[in-house]
């Protein structure tokens, strides 16, 4: 069974991105374009379920499938779409989970949105803490079910998602 536990930001965590990251590109070689730290692991001192969250943005999402054997040798379990049209995604430790692997082609829009987040949390601490604070609570209410968990964050990344559009489009 999985547990919803927040803990506070680790050093870490970006030491863990790069050491998987390394893997990756080992695997996938010339398909990638570029492999980004996504989620709450990447934004500064806020409280976050322990998984790296890596973007890796390839040439050709449809030839990622040709890599599965791979992923599953380097301890990932191979879960397609997941419920996202065009994503390949993968999940590394079971219900101990410590990696989550989002694959999107280039020029995906889930792309921008997973940046333009994680950039404008960078550049909003007083957000950042607001999320930190939603989770640690969602955690604590919901610890054995990841659906109301995730149900519980839904409006708050919406509206950061819209915020975070406005903020990238006045910066660009």
């Amino acid at each position: 069974m999985r547990i919803i536990e927040v803990v506070p930001h680790h050093e870490k965590w970006q030491e863990m991105f790069v050491e998987e990251s390394k893997k990756l590109r080992d695997i996938f070689r010339n398909e990638i374009i570029n492999i980004y730290h996504i989620g709450s692991t990447a934004i500064k001192d806020i409280y976050a379920k322990p998984i790296i969250d890596i973007l890796v943005e390839v040439r050709d999402i449809e030839e990622i499938d040709n890599y599965n054997e791979k992923m599953i040798q380097l301890g990932y379990e191979v879960k397609g779409e997941n419920g996202i049209p065009n994503r390949r995604f993968f999940c590394k430790g079971g219900d101990q989970r410590t990696h989550h692997v989002h694959i999107f082609q280039q020029g995906n829009p889930e792309i921008t949105r997973h940046l333009a987040f994680r950039d404008y949390l960078n550049h909003h601490p007083e957000e950042a803490q607001k999320y930190s604070n939603l989770k640690r609570a969602l955690a604590s209410k919901y610890k054995y079910d990841i659906e109301s968990y995730i149900k519980g964050k839904d409006s708050f990344i919406k509206e950061i998602d819209g915020k975070a559009k406005k903020w990238v489009e006045r910066i660009d």
